[in-house]
């Protein structure tokens, strides 16, 4: 792992991972103009009402509304790999991998992910465990959640990054938790990773990815110098 900057550099504050496992479904099916997302309402209804027909611990869907900004659009390119535009998330948490991979053969789930799979241009599904942890993110507030969507061609440098970045986040957007999902053997690897996280409001975190200087001289650069693609989404509730 290369560290620029390094005088900036913090560990985040994590705590042990969970025996949790995730099921996330993700589709482009609306548009993008810019940084903003615009997709279908009623489809987002439709998921949400299906995803409450899934026995799982917690099963949540989000809209689009904002990509802050990112890095790493050349490493796709060079990789072959599309850029994530994902404007509806469904997100499964179960007790176990094993629990989420049971979940994604039920009726109930292949409903879901039929209904997403004919309306969408594009669909990503994983099964994932936990990598890394700050805090469960809390889905029972109207809060802004971030999806932040990770290449790497060795995610073990990825997840050494992520420490110092997410280290980062806490200290200068007082981030308040981060769920670090990691795709099981087996399953699709266009993202080594994927980072998810809320804030309570915009004005928590959105005034750093804009004017916070260290923000690119510190977390864009350290991905950049790692061949890192990090592609963060803003998504609402649904």
């Amino acid at each position: 792992m290369k560290l620029i900057n390094d005088h900036l550099a913090v560990r985040a504050r994590v705590l042990p991972t969970t025996g949790d496992g995730f099921l996330l479904l993700a589709g482009e099916t609306g548009t993008w103009r810019g940084p903003f997302a615009s997709a279908p309402v009623q489809l987002a209804a439709r998921l949400k009402a299906l995803a409450a027909g899934v026995e799982a611990r917690e099963a949540t869907v989000f809209r689009a509304a904002l990509r802050p900004p990112g890095e790493g659009d050349e490493v796709l390119a060079a990789r072959g790999l599309r850029p994530a535009r994902f404007d509806l998330v469904v997100q499964f948490r179960t007790e176990s991998v094993q629990a989420a991979m049971d979940l994604r053969e039920s009726p109930a789930y292949q409903e879901l992910a039929k209904t997403l799979g004919g309306a969408a241009r594009r669909t990503h599904e994983i099964v994932a465990d936990h990598a890394g942890r700050l805090g469960d993110v809390d889905h029972s507030r109207d809060h802004r959640f971030l999806f932040n969507y990770f290449y790497a061609d060795d995610r073990d440098v990825l997840l050494q990054v992520w420490e110092y970045t997410a280290g980062w986040f806490q200290a200068k957007t007082a981030l308040p938790d981060s769920a670090l999902m990691r795709p099981v053997a087996g399953e699709p690897a266009d993202f080594g990773l994927i980072n998810h996280a809320s804030w309570p409001t915009w004005r928590t975190f959105l005034p750093s990815l804009l004017f916070r200087p260290t923000f690119r001289r510190f977390v864009l650069a350290n991905f950049k110098a790692n061949g890192i693609a990090a592609q963060p989404i803003i998504y609402r509730r649904v």
